[in-house]
């Protein structure tokens, strides 16, 4: 049975994203810069994060520990970096956070199912599905892995990096809106966006997993037409000379 419900979501999920990518460059997900309240109920962005990212790293250790490959070499390593990035973003990034912001319960609820969905996929795929001579320890040799952990960990540098620049824009006390210049922010508008979706990528060429790259379709479509909503704002807000010749989320191409 879960071998049927692990087939059924990977033939759903890449349909979704495509109608999720469309939607989002018509309705702008109310949080952050775009937070409005139309989006209904809200908690404090700090309790929304938190709740709405801890579920992928629970999940992923729950599918890790009753997996029956988990302790392969190569996918011991997966394990390692994917839950690396669910413990910064569930409980570091929240409470570096600055300002008083708030998160739509209902956006906080679909980030929940999301990354119930991702990590369930990702997880069967990696340790429940017989992997053995495909990820035996050579694996951590090959092409693929160093280059898809090369990719990985640039991309986590860029995000974290970019994070730092956003919330160090304005001193203490300053209500007023300044544009990122600095780090990757010279090419795109939204550099943290970018090393995230550079991350998953990574992620899905070290694994070469087909959930992997399931997620990146997903992540691509989440954060493409928010990073499109990002630069215009910023072009309507400091116009066209500040933002230059910037792409909103990959460098020179989008």
């Amino acid at each position: 049975m879960i071998n049927t419900l692990y087939n059924t979501l990977m033939y759903i999920m890449p349909v979704l994203a495509v109608i999720v990518f469309i939607v989002l460059y018509f309705v702008k997900a109310g949080y952050g810069i775009f937070q409005t309240r139309n989006w209904g109920i809200s908690l404090p962005n700090k309790a929304g994060w938190v709740i709405m990212e801890c579920p992928a790293f629970i999940t992923m250790f729950v599918m890790w520990i009753a997996g029956k490959y988990s302790f392969v070499p190569a996918t011991l390593v997966f394990f390692i970096l994917f839950e690396i990035h669910y413990f910064q973003r569930s409980f570091v990034f929240p409470f570096l956070m600055r300002g008083n912001s708030k998160m739509p319960v209902c956006i906080m609820l679909m980030g929940v199912v999301f990354n119930l969905i991702n990590a369930f996929l990702i997880g069967y795929s990696l340790f429940y599905i017989d992997n053995a001579d495909k990820y035996d320890t050579e694996w951590l040799c090959s092409p693929y892995f160093i280059a898809g952990l090369l990719l990985f960990v640039s991309g986590m540098a860029i995000n974290l990096h970019s994070d730092h620049v956003i919330r160090n824009l304005r001193p203490k006390g300053d209500t007023r809106h300044y544009f990122p210049q600095k780090g990757m922010y010279r090419y795109v508008t939204s550099a943290n966006y970018f090393g995230e979706l550079l991350e998953w990528v990574g992620f899905a060429v070290l694994t070469q997993s087909p959930a992997a790259w399931v997620f990146v379709v997903w992540t691509f479509a989440n954060l493409a037409p928010r990073a499109y909503a990002i630069r215009k704002r910023y072009v309507d807000e400091f116009g066209t000379e500040v933002v230059g010749k910037r792409k909103c989320l990959i460098p020179f191409i989008y």
